[in-house]
């Protein structure tokens, strides 16, 4: 799993005025829970991009005066006008404790659908996936090269090692849609 590196710093005073002045710093009023108490704490707003602005999923390793903590960016809450990040929840990791993420995933091989003129359609972009923090997979690949045309991969279809997808199990992740060319051809060939 990926892990985006962040330094932060305890907060004295919280509040409404204490994040707002904050904001004014280009700063992003945090709180982290999960272990024990929840730790109150600011971030620079900078290092939020690697990541908010990524399509990987990622863990984020938390220095806060020299103690470093392993957490998972659990909730964030946007500016309605500028988009700035105006307050972000973090939840610490336990190695004994599973978590839910959301994964991405990603198509790998050549359909024999698309090869007939279909088009591959992935219609669910992340799963929801609950593990132990050492299970999380980084990423999950499916493999179409056999899907034909209108044929699919549905939830209870993805292998799974030492996780859960949460998702529902009938729906359906990726498949091959017929296109006019496909149906053209297969009126050729007849």
């Amino acid at each position: 799993m990926k892990i985006v590196s962040m330094s932060g710093s305890l907060r004295e005073n919280v509040g409404k005025k204490d994040a707002k002045a904050l904001r004014r710093q280009d700063r992003v009023p945090c709180v982290m829970y999960g272990k024990t108490e929840q730790i109150m704490f600011s971030v620079p707003q900078v290092e939020f991009k690697p990541l908010v602005f990524t399509p990987e999923a990622a863990y984020v390793e938390i220095e806060i005066n020299g103690q470093k903590r392993m957490a998972m960016l659990k909730d964030i809450e946007y500016h309605p006008v500028t988009e700035n990040i105006m307050h972000a929840d973090f939840y610490e990791l336990s190695d004994d404790k599973p978590i839910v993420m959301s994964i991405p995933v990603y198509l790998t091989g050549t359909s024999v659908g698309v090869m007939k003129g279909g088009k591959a359609v992935l219609k669910i972009k992340r799963l929801k996936v609950k593990a132990l923090p050492a299970n999380m997979p980084e990423k999950i690949v499916l493999d179409i090269t056999n899907l034909d045309l209108l044929q699919g991969i549905k939830v209870q279809d993805v292998a799974t090692d030492n996780f859960d997808l949460l998702d529902v199990k009938s729906s359906v992740v990726v498949y091959i849609k017929s296109t006019r060319a496909a149906a053209a051809a297969a009126e050729a060939a007849k």
